[in-house]
């Protein structure tokens, strides 16, 4: 059976995959006058920008915020009549838990490789033999690190800034962050642009000082590394579906697609019993299922097909608990892989984090949100709960594991009477992975694509981690693909 097709006259085509980039995409071919079909598997639209309720609370289930290094989201968000809610985190900064207890983390780096060795708060979490080895960057050749067509994190930082940089800031800042071992992470794919600032500006610090001056968002602070949406991230998600709603879009949910294939006048795509025709394909799907539903249609993609991401649990916490009110640990806190006794890779507080939140949560209430998976095993009881999905279902152990670490992580016993309601949302292996290499794969999947003339693949594991890179690819990849 077919579904409702346009007229001939009309160009059309069809996305599959209703998270940030797949509505993009969708937003960027409406304006062109194509007629846009999206196919949604879930019965919500976001992916990994999604929301939840817990505790009378609607929060972000994902990402929280979004890197300023550029105006790629601001824009959006100016475009969607909705610039005005953005904001900044509060400035109490954020800590790093190491084995000998916890520390500032530096206010101007760039995944925790400090804009300046001999800051405060670098050097008293590095010592001083620690910030002598960093500070030896300036005087190293720009060549050193950026010789290599790849590198990795790892490498870049221990050549330059040396083994106590990465083990007590880049290490928990990469496993908070990408939920990866440094060694294994592309640092052109994580940090891009990095390397080229150490050839343009001399040294590692000074490439990092010079992406942190960049332009920041609107409502943003010139300090700050993040920014957020007054009401969480996710008001951009239901801002995108009415603005696509408005264009006339077709917005469906619960559709997963089975199958794609060649026409003679473009892609039809089977979900279900229904079909759908269009004359530009474009996959905002994670890695492994995009290439796994292209692969039958699209041969050269076969050997193209990466590695899945890390599975991530997040369990958020509603407690109430009149001691968080000084803020213990700023917005939150990273856990260096080293620290015994502490299973979270990260903790958020995130009315600490965002005053509007903690004005909708009130006084004493407050949400605190730990984040658990760097590919060890997960504490847990039961079976997980569904990708992206809030569960309580096996999520008791999690529970309990997140009451030790946030009584050890705050300074302040937090306990199962504490707590007004809670959450676990995980997220199964869709988190982009880029690991050492996965510049040059993606090249070549963008040059099949291009090759193809009628097909777009788009998202996060293409693009890079994070809203700021998604959003940016996305656009350019629409609009190369129609010219």
């Amino acid at each position: 059976m077919s579904a409702a097709t346009p007229e001939a006259s009309v160009p059309t085509a069809v996305v599959v995959g209703g998270g940030v980039s797949g509505l993009l995409a969708a937003l960027e071919l409406a304006k062109t006058g194509r007629h846009v079909t999206v196919l949604e598997a879930t019965e919500a639209w976001g992916g990994c920008v999604g929301s939840h309720v817990v505790g009378g609370l609607t929060l972000d289930s994902g990402a929280e915020s979004f890197a300023t290094r550029s105006s790629a989201v601001a824009d959006l968000a100016a475009e969607l009549g909705i610039a005005g809610r953005i904001v900044a985190p509060h400035p109490g900064g954020a800590w790093v838990q190491l084995p000998e207890g916890a520390r500032e983390l530096p206010k101007t780096g760039v995944l925790g490789i400090p804009a300046n060795p001999w800051d405060p708060e670098v050097r008293r979490t590095l010592g001083l033999a620690g910030s002598l080895r960093a500070s030896l960057d300036r005087f190293l050749p720009a060549s050193a690190g950026t010789r290599a067509g790849i590198t990795s994190v790892w490498a870049l930082v221990r050549q330059r800034m040396g083994r106590r940089v990465l083990e007590r800031l880049v290490e928990p800042v990469v496993g908070g962050v990408h939920s990866a071992d440094p060694a294994l992470l592309d640092v052109d794919m994580v940090a891009p642009g990095l390397r080229d600032g150490i050839r343009a500006h001399g040294s590692l610090a000074a490439a990092v000082a010079a992406q942190r001056r960049g332009t920041p968002a609107q409502g943003s602070k010139a300090g700050s590394a993040v920014a957020g949406l007054h009401g969480g991230m996710h008001t951009m998600i239901s801002a995108l579906v009415a603005e696509l709603r408005r264009r006339g879009v077709t917005l469906l949910t619960g559709t997963p697609a089975g199958a794609v294939a060649r026409t003679a006048d473009g892609w039809r795509v089977s979900a279900g019993d229904q079909t759908y025709d269009a004359g530009l394909l474009v996959v905002a799907l994670d890695g492994p299922s995009a290439v796994g539903l292209l692969q039958d249609a699209v041969p050269d993609l076969g050997g193209h097909r990466p590695a899945a991401g890390p599975d991530v649990k997040l369990v958020t916490l509603v407690v109430d608990l009149p001691e968080l009110d000084r803020r213990p640990r700023g917005t939150g806190i990273l856990v260096a892989p080293q620290t015994p006794g502490i299973e979270a890779k990260a903790l958020t507080h995130a009315t600490a984090k965002w005053d509007w939140l903690a004005a909708a949560a009130g006084p004493g209430t407050h949400v605190v949100r730990l984040s658990y998976g760097r590919g060890e095993q997960l504490p847990e009881d039961g079976p997980a709960a569904p990708v992206g999905a809030g569960s309580r279902e096996g999520g008791h152990a999690l529970l309990d594991a997140a009451l030790r670490d946030a009584s050890a992580l705050l300074t302040v016993p937090v306990t199962a009477d504490d707590v007004l309601d809670w959450d676990v949302v995980s997220w199964g292996g869709v988190l982009p992975f880029a690991a050492v290499g996965h510049r040059q794969r993606v090249a070549e999947v963008r040059r099949v694509c291009a090759a193809d003339g009628r097909l777009v693949m788009v998202g996060g594991w293409l693009a890079g981690n994070g809203l700021a890179a998604v959003v940016a690819d996305t656009k350019k990849q629409i609009a190369d693909s129609l010219h």
